[in-house]
């Protein structure tokens, strides 16, 4: 009989993030999110996941199979990091300017503009040229298209650089405008000068109003009408059917940009994406982390937006069969090039047992059901069992700890920027039982509360807000009061589960998103479970239902 092929170190089912993942195209499993990512009819563009929900996968399998018809803006070739660092952007954010038109109109300048260069390959002076006399001759009885056509020839030698030279050049413009508007009381010299001697000689409310009036009235002169009127020409006299574009925005983090204005920018991009909804032929794609869009600040500029851009968010969700169907796609495209015939994961683990159950379900139940989990923890197993022709229980046992630990890291990167210091209240756990009652709960949650009186914990702020019921003089507070705010930020990163009622299956935030926001659910007897992703890295005692 013939010996069973063994695993090797080199088998893997692919890597964790899609820019080094060697099993993309030739293993990608569509899913019925993609298949919304890809349609032309379906309205939603904005792609909204944790990290690892296949948000880049996604839109770089888009990219492959569309070669030609998609357009990819990175962020860090936006110069956002030059615009906020500006003093006179940071003066009339100080001053409450809003300066939603600019961005609005630096967003709808970027895209039209590489929409354009794409569609006419614009590389240079003549090729500029040949297309705005092609298109003259096709707009030539329409005035104000005429007019919105100029608004490009201002561009001159900088329409076909790169585009943060485009967009430096943008907000040059618009520092200067700002610039003569403060010459009324500063006198000659820079736009720099000018505003920093208004900055000097504030001396009382009214006047920061009467600026804040005056800067707004240079803001809302913004070129947003000739703007306009170019997305009409854009789709009425440049794409087609045949010309159908895709543009892809991904990466969009608080990294590269100020917290406060990142908020404002990536908000104005949203409105920016619903006003080229005209646009018949195009479809713009923007991917975004849960978090940052949770946080985006809809209310403080933009009442009424928040309902439209909902109706256009694509929430990237994978069932159990998905995710099971992208490992099983996976194994089958590498198993080839190890010399097995296996067609599934299932090929190459245990046997299910009355003790320990189904192998698969065990590995995608210490999951936060992503790919990006399932893949990890897949690779862990395969790389504790080199030598084997198929995988044993002690083997994924043994795996699951390395696993575990790299994923509490992970989550711990994951919501540092919205929740620092999450590391520290998250080591509150450490040795907790499986099962956790609301008394228990409320003593690790105690201590926690606790870490704000550290002068080192860097998380002071988010935290004192969580539990600041905690600290309030003695008023007659219920434990839902009480409590509350921090189970729901435990919950809502995907670390804490809770049932109603002892014997009830605990629901986690991919399950059910406002399970702990309604009070009858955090009762007397309900109970509370750390994630079965994170229990091995934090030697959580299981016993029974965990």
């Amino acid at each position: 009989m013939a010996k069973k092929p063994r695993l090797k170190s080199g088998f893997t089912l692919g890597g964790e993030q899609a820019e080094a993942d060697p099993l993309l195209d030739e293993a990608f499993f569509e899913s019925s999110d993609y298949s919304v990512i890809e349609s032309k009819t379906d309205p939603r563009s904005f792609v909204i996941g944790r990290t690892g929900s296949g948000k880049s996968a996604a839109l770089q399998q888009l990219e492959e199979r569309f070669e030609g018809h998609v357009i990819r803006i990175n962020p860090e070739d936006l110069s956002l990091p030059y615009i906020t660092d500006l003093q006179v952007i940071r003066y009339l954010d100080e001053l409450d300017v809003n300066l939603d038109l600019f961005w609005i109109a630096l967003w709808k300048h970027v895209l039209l503009v590489e929409i354009i260069r794409h569609r006419y390959s614009v590389s240079g002076p003549a090729a500029k040229q040949k297309f705005l006399q092609s298109i003259r001759d096709r707009i030539s009885r329409d005035p104000a298209k005429i007019a919105a056509l100029d608004y490009l020839d201002e561009f001159e030698g900088r329409f076909w650089c790169e585009t943060d030279e485009r967009v430096r050049e943008i907000t040059d413009k618009f520092v200067r405008q700002v610039g003569q508007g403060a010459a009324v009381e500063a006198g000659a010299g820079s736009a720099k000068g000018r505003i920093s001697a208004q900055r000097n000689s504030v001396q009382s409310t009214e006047t920061r109003a009467e600026q804040a009036d005056r800067f707004q009235r240079v803001v809302n002169l913004t070129q947003l009408a000739k703007l306009n009127k170019m997305i009409a020409v854009l789709n009425e006299d440049i794409l087609d059917e045949q010309h159908f574009t895709y543009v892809i925005i991904d990466d969009l983090d608080r990294d590269w940009v100020d917290e406060r204005l990142s908020n404002d920018l990536i908000r104005c991009l949203f409105r920016t994406v619903l006003d080229l909804k005209r646009v018949q032929n195009l479809k713009v794609l923007v991917a975004l982390r849960t978090n940052i869009y949770h946080e985006l600040e809809f209310k403080r500029r933009a009442a009424g937006q928040e309902e439209k851009v909902r109706a256009l968010a694509l929430q990237l969700r994978w069932t159990r069969e998905d995710l099971q169907g992208l490992l099983d796609e996976r194994v089958r495209a590498q198993a080839p090039a190890f010399d097995m015939s296996a067609q599934s994961l299932a090929d190459l683990l245990p046997n299910t047992n009355r003790t320990r159950g189904n192998p698969v379900d065990y590995i995608l139940d210490r999951t936060l059901m992503r790919p990006r989990d399932a893949i990890a923890f897949a690779n862990e197993c395969f790389r504790a069992g080199i030598g084997a022709s198929r995988l044993s229980w002690e083997q994924i046992k043994s795996a699951e700890r390395e696993y575990s630990a790299k994923r509490l890291l992970a989550l711990r990167d994951e919501w540092n920027s919205s929740f620092p210091g999450i590391e520290e209240v998250l080591q509150k756990f450490r040795g907790c039982g499986g099962r956790i009652t609301r008394r228990q709960l409320e003593a690790i949650l105690d201590d926690c509360a606790l870490l704000i009186s550290n002068r080192e914990f860097p998380g002071v702020r988010w935290l004192t807000e969580a539990s600041s019921c905690l600290w309030g003089p003695g008023a007659d507070y219920s434990w839902f009061d009480l409590y509350q705010p921090l189970v729901f930020r435990l919950y809502e990163i995907g670390f804490l589960g809770c049932a109603a009622r002892p014997n009830a299956t605990p629901s986690f935030f991919q399950d059910d998103p406002q399970f702990v926001n309604l009070e009858r659910n955090l009762g007397e007897d309900s109970m509370y479970f750390v994630h079965r992703t994170y229990q091995a890295a934090l030697d959580v005692r299981i016993s029974g239902l965990a």
